[in-house]
């Protein structure tokens, strides 16, 4: 007998038993459940010529043909089912809790195996991750002029007992036009939102989480606006570093760096630059001043930030001397202390 089960029930047990998401290999790669395998009922262009039958021919002819499809891969999707699940064990789901995750619990089911079908589906799974993301917990933004070493300092706040979400790392981006070099691809925007409601499903609500300040957008990412608008009111620490260290701190990382990367990230900024220190930009580039290219990026990018730090409620300056992440983070925490934020 299939198992109907809550999306609470569902997470939990999903730490031990293998995912079946059924839906189609575009609406996985679109977003997913992080720990679901993609076990589609129907390819891409199935599922196109399903929907139009329903459209065109009403619900009976569209589930036949849905039948007609489904039919001779039963056998095949039990024996994939079995290398995923050895115990016989598993949880399935599709958009809605439909056809689709009923037919294949069923044939599953009737298979021998004992399965947990996701009430709602998917659909209230994005309900849940949303319900996360959007409750009001206490936050301590960390911010600062790029080169400050926000997102260093992230693992060490950690490591001394706090609560962190990265979001960059979750968005696979820096922010900049930068941003996305030495990163892996970055998620669509809807699985940046279940892999950050998963984060925050870890967290105790009623103890604070640091997040590094962002804008609205993290490279081709959007941060969920009730949690955007949640930290421009929360209390930010800005970690004012000398420009000269943040400076030596870029050039240093950016040497690592393929030149025409570096250029076509200058490129994307050049109207902001302007024409002449878009060229001065990319003659240090090839001659290998990456301290002078670096020092004319961060006169548009320091630029934007004070403009955006002016928009937030509650600032606290901490001057910091060295760019040391463990030091640092120590004297962050001793700082959110003195001002009662922890």
């Amino acid at each position: 007998m299939v198992n109907s089960i809550t999306i609470q029930e569902f997470l939990e047990k999903a730490a031990q038993l293998p995912v079946l998401d059924v839906r189609a290999p575009k609406e996985y790669g679109i977003g997913h459940i992080p720990q679901a395998h993609s076990f589609p009922i129907f390819s891409d262009e199935e599922r196109a010529n399903v929907g139009t039958a329903y459209k065109q021919q009403g619900h009976d002819p569209a589930v036949l043909i849905g039948l007609d499809l489904f039919g001779p891969k039963m056998s095949s999707f039990v024996r994939e089912a079995e290398k995923l699940a050895p115990q016989k064990e598993l949880l399935v789901h599709c958009w809605r809790g439909g056809m689709r995750s009923g037919s294949m619990a069923w044939l599953l089911d009737f298979s021998g195996f004992k399965v947990h079908l996701l009430q709602g589906g998917y659909k209230a799974y994005r309900h849940f991750m949303h319900e996360q993301i959007e409750k009001s917990r206490p936050l301590v933004v960390l911010s600062g002029f790029t080169g400050s070493g926000k997102t260093d300092l992230l693992p060490h706040l950690q490591q001394q007992g706090q609560q962190i979400i990265d979001l960059e790392g979750i968005a696979s981006h820096k922010g900049s036009s930068f941003g996305g070099i030495d990163m892996a691809p970055q998620p669509s925007t809807e699985h940046f939102e279940n892999l950050l409601g998963m984060e925050m499903l870890k967290l105790d609500s009623q103890q604070p989480v640091w997040l590094e300040d962002e804008s609205i957008s993290i490279g081709r990412v959007q941060l969920p606006k009730p949690l955007f608008d949640q930290m421009q009111a929360s209390p930010t620490i800005v970690l004012e570093v000398p420009k000269v260290l943040r400076i030596q701190k870029l050039a240093a990382e950016y040497c690592l760096t393929d030149p025409a990367i570096l250029e076509a990230a200058i490129l994307r900024i050049k109207k902001r630059l302007g024409g002449l220190d878009t060229k001065e930009a990319i003659e240090a580039i090839h001659t290998g001043d990456m301290e002078k290219m670096v020092d004319i990026a961060l006169s548009y990018y320091d630029k934007a930030y004070t403009y955006e730090l002016a928009k937030k409620q509650q600032v606290l300056r901490l001057p910091l001397e060295g760019i040391n992440p463990e030091e640092n983070a120590r004297r962050v925490i001793e700082f959110a202390k003195q001002h009662q934020l922890i």
